[in-house]
């Protein structure tokens, strides 16, 4: 299952994904928000980190206008590797090399055609579970717990 969450620059890219998903037979729970009035996007970020946390979710997908601010507040919750992607070639190396477990694009920045290639890219690489990725990953975790 994915986890959805937007703030109000995002809807509306957030609702074209969700017709995407819909169509290609993905589960989802959308977190909202759930119209364009203005919300802050931290509470978005913190659902969707919540539910991917506690294995309500696999994944997650976030979008704000940038896709800046929606993925920072992401990061901050420890286990989250939330990647800003505005590309193909992005989606498929966070995935592979980093295993991002959340993806934030921004509203204002791709095309809903892009983004949804970047999302199919994104949900459709698996983590290469090579020894240096890995290795990465967990001198990240180790520094954001302070070993």
């Amino acid at each position: 299952m994915i986890a959805l969450g937007c703030d109000s620059a995002g809807f509306a890219l957030m609702k074209e994904i969700k017709g995407h998903l819909s169509r290609k037979g993905v589960e989802y729970k959308d977190f909202g928000t759930f119209s364009e009035d203005s919300v802050d996007y931290p509470l978005y970020a913190e659902k969707v980190a919540t539910a991917v946390l506690s294995g309500e979710a696999d994944k997650g997908i976030l979008v704000c206008g940038s896709g800046i601010g929606i993925s920072i507040a992401a990061n901050r919750f420890v286990g989250i590797r939330c990647a800003l992607v505005h590309d193909v070639f992005s989606a498929k190396s966070t995935r592979d090399h980093n295993d991002s477990n959340v993806l934030a694009l921004g509203g204002w920045v791709v095309g809903k055609g892009h983004a949804l290639e970047i999302v199919d890219t994104w949900l459709a690489t698996p983590f290469s579970h090579e020894e240096r990725h890995q290795r990465r990953i967990d001198m990240i975790d180790s520094q954001v717990k302070g070993e």
